[in-house]
């Protein structure tokens, strides 16, 4: 089993156990954490869906979040980890809701955002939101750092739940 898979393992059980669902709205980790998440027997238990918001389209149809609505948000921000992952969460009808979104690179976004940037957030009983600097231009080496910190807080967030 790969450390991604051990981590999809860990906060599918603190969800089990607590019997409680999550929701995933992801970017720039391409889908890693909902794989993660899926790889466990059993994840139906807990996964409730999600999908790889990569861009305003998929922003605009999956989310139904249009930015006119929220001025001042922008992709690749805290502020949008956090509206993605509250209106996942509410959308599929989850306990948690799970956002990530960041430049896995070579190169930065739109938005001024450098290789290795990504904002991460958790929308539940207890909130998280971070902003994860790698300084790596590696897209694939990235993509795996943002899989592993949003799991790792998710994670956290379950434990500090209780």
């Amino acid at each position: 089993m790969s450390n991604l898979t051990n981590m999809g393992a860990a906060v599918g059980e603190l969800l089990k156990e607590r019997n409680e669902t999550v929701a995933v709205s992801e970017s720039s980790s391409g889908g890693l954490v909902s794989a993660a998440l899926l790889a466990i027997p059993g994840a139906s238990a807990y996964f409730m869906g999600g999908g790889v918001v990569y861009t305003h389209r998929a922003r605009e149809t999956l989310l139904k979040i249009n930015f006119d609505d929220h001025p001042g948000v922008r992709s690749s921000s805290e502020p949008y980890a956090e509206l993605a992952a509250a209106t996942i969460r509410d959308r599929l009808g989850a306990n948690w809701g799970l956002a990530e979104s960041g430049a896995a690179g070579p190169t930065g976004n739109r938005y001024g955002d450098a290789a290795g940037h990504t904002c991460i957030a958790v929308a539940g009983p207890i909130k998280r939101v971070l902003t994860l600097e790698t300084g790596l231009e590696n897209r694939d080496r990235n993509m795996w750092l943002f899989a592993e910190k949003t799991l790792a807080t998710i994670e956290e967030a379950l434990r500090a739940a209780g």
